[in-house]
C-alpha cells in the first residue's frame, strides 16, 4: 500500500507534468485575425515552432469552416499547419452580404492572408472548394511562395461533378431515387423524404463511415454556399455553376497531388481526368473513404500527404 505522503507527492508530480505539457503546447499554436476584402478573418498556426516548411489549409464549402480538420494536428509534428476560416463562416467575421461570395474575392482573401503570414516557402492544401480557390490562386496570382499544391477532393469542373453526382443518385435504391425528384415540392411530406434521401447520399459520398460533418455553423456559411454553388450537393445553381479549370491545368508547373476517396463525390475517375492534365502530377485513391477522408481514414490519408511533402 502506498503511503498518503507518497500518494500526494505523486499527484503534484503528475500537476506539473500535466501543466507542462498544457503551456508547451499552447506554445506550438498561434492564432489571430488578418484583414481580408469584406471584414477579418480567424486563423491558427499549429506546430508554429516546428522547422519545416508550413502548410496551409483551405477547407470546403464554400462555408464549412476549418473546425472538421483539427485532425490535421497529425503533421504538425514537422511543419507548422495553418488553418483559418473564409469569411463567411466559424470564428471570421459572417457579413450578410451576397455580393461577396464570388471566386475572385475569395482569391483576394487568400492572398491577403498569405500575405499577412509572410511565410516565405508554403506547402498549399485545398479541400473539395479550397481546390478551387487553391487552383485560381495559384494559377492568377502565381505566388512564388507556394512550392506545393495538394489538391483533395477535387472540384475544378461543376459539369463533371454534377453529372458525376447524377450518376451516383442514379445508382440509389428506388425510394432514394424517387425521392430526389421532390427537390422542388413544396408540402412537408415530400420535403421530410426529399431531406432523406440527401442525407442518405451524403452517407455514402460525403462523410462515409464516420458521423456527419457540421456543414454550417450558425450565420453566413449557409448564405456563401447557397450563392455560389446551390442548395445541396447534387445540383448547381450558384455563381459557379459553369466553372472549369480544366483547359488551364497544364499550366500548373509546380509539384501536384491528388488525393480522393474510393466513393467520393469528388470522384476517383473525375479526380485521374484532373490529374491526367497536370504536369508533375501524382495521384492517391483512399479505399474504404469518400468525401472527408481525412477523418474517416485518417492514417491513410496523412501518410499520402506526409510522403508526397517528403518528396519536395
Amino acid at each position: 500500500m502506498t503511503k498518503p505522503g507518497l500518494d500526494r507527492h505523486l499527484l503534484a508530480v503528475l500537476a506539473f507534468w500535466l501543466l507542462a505539457l498544457t503551456l508547451h503546447a499552447q506554445s506550438n499554436t498561434k492564432e489571430g485575425y488578418v484583414a481580408v476584402p469584406g471584414g477579418k478573418v480567424w486563423y491558427q498556426v499549429l506546430g508554429a515552432d516546428k522547422p519545416g516548411v508550413p502548410l496551409l489549409v483551405l477547407h470546403g464549402g464554400p462555408g464549412s469552416g476549418s473546425g472538421a480538420f483539427g485532425n490535421f494536428t497529425a503533421l504538425a509534428d514537422e511543419r507548422p499547419v495553418i488553418l483559418y476560416d473564409q469569411l463567411g463562416c466559424g470564428k471570421s467575421d459572417r457579413p450578410d452580404n451576397p455580393s461577396l461570395w464570388t471566386l475572385g474575392r475569395y482569391v483576394e482573401e487568400l492572398d491577403a492572408v498569405v500575405r499577412a503570414l509572410g511565410y516565405p516557402r508554403l506547402h498549399l492544401l485545398g479541400h473539395s472548394w479550397g481546390t478551387t480557390l487553391a487552383t485560381e490562386y495559384v494559377l492568377t496570382k502565381k505566388p512564388p511562395q507556394v512550392v506545393s499544391l495538394i489538391e483533395s477532393s477535387p472540384w475544378l469542373d461543376t459539369k463533371r461533378w454534377i453529372s458525376d453526382a447524377q450518376r451516383y443518385v442514379a445508382e440509389l435504391p428506388p425510394a432514394q431515387r424517387e425521392a430526389f425528384r421532390l427537390e422542388n415540392a413544396t408540402d412537408s411530406a415530400s420535403r421530410r423524404k426529399y431531406q432523406q434521401a440527401v442525407d442518405y447520399y451524403y452517407s455514402l459520398h460525403v462523410y462515409r463511415n464516420k458521423p456527419k460533418v457540421l456543414t454550417w455553423q450558425k450565420g453566413g456559411g449557409k448564405q456563401a454556399y447557397e450563392t455560389m454553388w446551390g442548395k445541396n450537393e447534387t445540383t448547381s445553381t450558384g455563381n459557379m455553376k459553369h466553372y472549369s479549370r480544366v483547359s488551364s491545368l497544364n499550366s500548373l508547373t509546380l509539384p501536384v497531388l491528388y488525393l480522393c476517396g474510393r466513393y467520393d463525390e469528388a470522384t476517383p475517375a473525375s479526380t485521374a481526368y484532373f490529374q491526367q492534365r497536370t504536369p508533375h502530377s501524382q495521384l492517391v485513391v483512399l479505399e474504404n473513404a469518400s468525401h472527408t477522408a481525412y477523418r474517416e481514414v485518417p492514417d491513410a490519408y496523412f501518410r499520402a500527404v506526409r510522403d508526397f511533402l517528403h518528396q519536395q
